[in-house]
């Protein structure tokens, strides 16, 4: 068994980035994580916070959710910087070599499940601007639509992931989003104003959501990129640099998104985001800048389900196992139904909000372990259970206590319980 752990601590030392490919500055990850806090997908959610919140509720849940989110993302962030390993190493060192499986089997599926999401979304939003474009629609420009977003996802994944981020999104990609954005927010931000802003904000919404559960709705998106985070942080050259770009990128977008979206809905006739969006002057425009980059979130997925999977099958390459994982879900996006997405994200949230709160709980361990190159045990009792339980709390609190919210009272218990159960398993 000693030999067993050993060998888990050899792998997980060989895995780990070497300082040399460590290339990553603060500006590569502020660019890496407010590109990927982008996206149609990320306004559609925000959309969602209407019209159960008030205007002012949704504002303030936006902020609270987004700053919360961020800031956990971004420590995450730096333990894979300090470890220099992937998000699937930091699990096997927090979990166990044997259990940590579990959990990146979950990642995996996940990660499929993003990568068709977004493509369904890119589909989607295409099919939008060919309509309005061409007056072309129907089953023929929605498989002409994922086959080229589907193809051109497969072709990046034969690339370099540190050469898209550093030479593509930091140069190119963020100064188009960051127009398209600015541009919206004009456009949509005007039309609030000629409302009144007074009038919007003294809307009531309808009461079916409440507003931790609107928190919660917010969080899910960083809590979403919390099993990829560390994919990219590894690379970076300082731990500082990773977390303060991490956040500050990620939390930028993220309210911008989704307070665009709900400035989207009350502004347009429309209840349907996309269209909101070609109804606005050089919106077409403006739109397919946003579908252009919701590239970079499909990437992101398919890159992080790839290197997760090298820890469940080996005898295949990064870039063959990215493929295989992309016709997967391509498939998957031919069929997908949009309006599956809300639930789809507070499940993902049930999960990897009580995994990371154990994993931060175990910081300073997790980082000693990998540092140090040792070996792992393969069942880790007391981080599994921290986990069990706060996945109960998550589910437990959003059936009889959903006005609370369950992001936070998982997140914190597990955290707690992750602690206590380590001390007392340090006494035995």
């Amino acid at each position: 068994m000693a030999d067993i752990h050993a060998r888990a601590g050899e792998a997980l030392s060989s895995s780990a980035i070497s300082q040399a490919d460590r290339v990553f500055g603060f500006k590569d990850q502020m660019a890496l994580w407010f590109s990927l806090g982008v996206g149609l997908l990320v306004m559609q959610v925000g959309a969602f916070l209407m019209p159960g919140l008030s205007p002012g509720l949704a504002a303030l849940a936006i902020v609270v959710g987004s700053v919360l989110g961020a800031f956990i993302l971004a420590l995450t962030a730096r333990l894979g910087q300090a470890t220099g390993q992937s998000s699937a190493g930091i699990i096997e060192l927090g979990f166990g070599s044997a259990f940590g499986k579990v959990p990146i089997i979950l990642n995996v599926i996940q990660l499929l499940g993003w990568t068709a999401f977004e493509i369904a979304i890119m589909r989607d939003g295409t099919m939008a601007v060919i309509k309005q474009w061409l007056g072309l629609e129907g089953t023929m420009p929605a498989i002409f639509a994922t086959a080229l977003w589907g193809g051109i996802l497969l072709l990046l994944m034969l690339g370099s992931m540190t050469s898209l981020v550093r030479q593509y999104l930091s140069r190119i990609g963020l100064p188009l989003v960051i127009l398209s954005l600015l541009w919206l927010t004009y456009v949509f931000g005007s039309a609030a104003s000629a409302k009144g802003w007074s009038t919007l904000f003294a809307t009531t919404g309808t009461g079916e959501m409440g507003f931790w559960s609107g928190v919660d709705l917010v969080i899910a998106m960083p809590i979403s990129w919390l099993p990829l985070v560390a994919d990219y942080a590894r690379y970076g050259r300082s731990a500082k640099g990773s977390f303060g770009g991490t956040f500050i990128g990620y939390v930028i977008a993220n309210v911008w998104c989704y307070a665009l979206g709900v400035l989207v809905i009350l502004n347009q006739p429309s209840d349907d985001l996309v269209t909101g969006l070609l109804l606005a002057q050089f919106g077409l425009i403006a739109l397919s800048l946003i579908i252009l980059d919701e590239l970079d979130n499909a990437y992101g997925d398919l890159h992080s389900g790839s290197v997760s999977s090298e820890r469940l099958v080996s005898g295949f390459s990064l870039k063959t196992r990215g493929i295989i994982l992309g016709v997967v879900s391509i498939a998957i996006a031919s069929a997908i139904d949009m309006h599956a997405i809300e639930p789809f994200l507070l499940y993902l949230s049930s999960v990897f909000v009580p995994l990371f709160g154990v994993i931060l709980a175990n910081y300073r361990s997790i980082q000693m372990r990998a540092l140090s190159g040792g070996g792992i045990s393969a069942f880790n009792a007391a981080a599994v259970g921290a986990w069990l339980i706060g996945i109960a709390t998550y589910h437990g609190a959003a059936q009889w206590y959903p006005d609370f919210g369950s992001a936070l009272p998982s997140l914190i218990l597990s955290f707690v319980l992750a602690k206590v159960f380590a001390a007392l398993s340090d006494k035995v």
